[in-house]
């Protein structure tokens, strides 16, 4: 049986935490799904599409990585495409307890499928969406903390 995992998450944008994850997870599992989910408790700077093009664009080197979007819950998502294991990505001890809320829902919904902690390289425990954006927004280099097309659309969004 294939080893395929799924990395949820808005991705709004990708940061090089998550490209980082994600580079590992393609070191441990045959296939790698990285899922742009639908949050409706957030509101995204970037669309459902150019979410999708920068995660793909930042994870082409990686043959066995591809990018989906899905608005349902994830848990149907890794059901209905033979997911084995859910990554989720923890930075601090501050994720840890909202992560194993929804670890311990999926698992009830559907027990055959595993959930994953994977932490980011240090270098990246402090990095998340939210700061990015608020960065580009305010016209700060953005370009340490994310992949090359997520910088240039961030300075084309803000007209920098």
């Amino acid at each position: 049986m294939a080893r395929h995992a799924m990395y949820p998450g808005s991705f709004d944008p990708i940061t090089n935490g998550h490209v980082d994850v994600i580079e590992r997870a393609a070191q441990l599992f045959d296939r790698v799904t990285v899922l742009i989910g639908i949050n409706s408790k957030k509101t995204p700077m970037f669309s459902e599409q150019e979410r999708l093009e920068m995660a793909q664009e930042a994870l082409v080197h990686l043959p066995n990585v591809t990018v989906a979007v899905h608005s349902g819950l994830i848990v149907d998502y890794a059901r209905d495409n033979t997911v084995n294991v859910i990554i989720r990505g923890l930075r601090a001890v501050t994720d840890f307890e909202y992560e194993f809320q929804i670890a311990l829902m999926n698992r009830k919904l559907e027990p055959e499928i595993t959930t994953l902690f994977m932490m980011p390289h240090e270098q990246y425990t402090y990095l998340n969406s939210s700061i990015i954006r608020e960065l580009g927004r305010y016209g700060q280099d953005i370009s340490a903390f994310v992949p090359k097309g997520v910088s240039r659309r961030m300075k084309e969004r803000h007209g920098r």
